[in-house]
């Protein structure tokens, strides 16, 4: 059976774990660098970027969790995540660390604070309908490198036309939060990113 961790140390852990449980795959927890060598995938859940980093640090898991990304584990991030995944940050504090991989850069908190966020209806490569898209005081994508494939963009508003969700290889990040709701459809395009890497 497919194995994917989930970031433990904060953030939205159980919603991803359950998720993923629901299309079948075996998901838990990881707070420890031995628990990242049962993973197949990894997800680096929304939650607060710069507290996941300094408790990373803390836990011994950063520069691990770094290495099996460099090594090409499938790993997604959502919200925070995206942050943690990205190779370059604007506006976060100083000395802040990310396990990078993603050759992108984002804005922390680019659509404000918490009173401002929203839910919107996105077109989503790979899923015919769209989905439905939880933004809560999310990052956006500012910049792309070559290899990155634009998955998704706001339509509307001040935000018209930002990047939303990439894909780079076997990283995938959104600014939104599919774990909310019952729409497993964007964890599912994950879980077959993992499965293809098992092949």
């Amino acid at each position: 059976m497919t194995s994917i961790g989930v970031f433990a140390l904060q953030g939205d852990v159980r919603e991803h774990v359950q998720a993923l449980n629901r299309l079948g795959v075996d998901a838990f927890g990881v707070r420890r660098p031995e628990e990242l060598e049962r993973c197949d995938g990894f997800i680096l859940p929304g939650g607060e970027s710069t507290t996941m980093y300094k408790l990373a640090r803390t836990f011994d898991l950063l520069e691990p969790l770094r290495k099996r990304v460099h090594e090409g584990m499938p790993t997604f991030g959502t919200c925070a995540g995206m942050i943690m995944l990205a190779d370059r940050i604007r506006d976060g504090i100083d000395g802040q660390e990310t396990v990078g991989g993603l050759d992108i850069t984002v804005r922390r908190n680019a659509f404000g604070r918490q009173v401002d966020s929203f839910e919107t209806d996105l077109d989503y490569a790979g899923l015919d309908d769209g989905v439905h898209a939880v933004f809560i005081r999310a990052p956006w994508v500012e910049e792309i490198g070559e290899g990155v494939e634009v998955l998704a963009r706001v339509r509307g508003g001040d935000a018209d036309g930002r990047i939303v969700a990439v894909r780079q290889g076997p990283l995938m990040a959104t600014s939104f939060h599919p774990e909310v709701g019952d729409d497993d459809r964007v964890h599912g395009l994950f879980v077959d990113l993992v499965k293809q890497s098992q092949d």
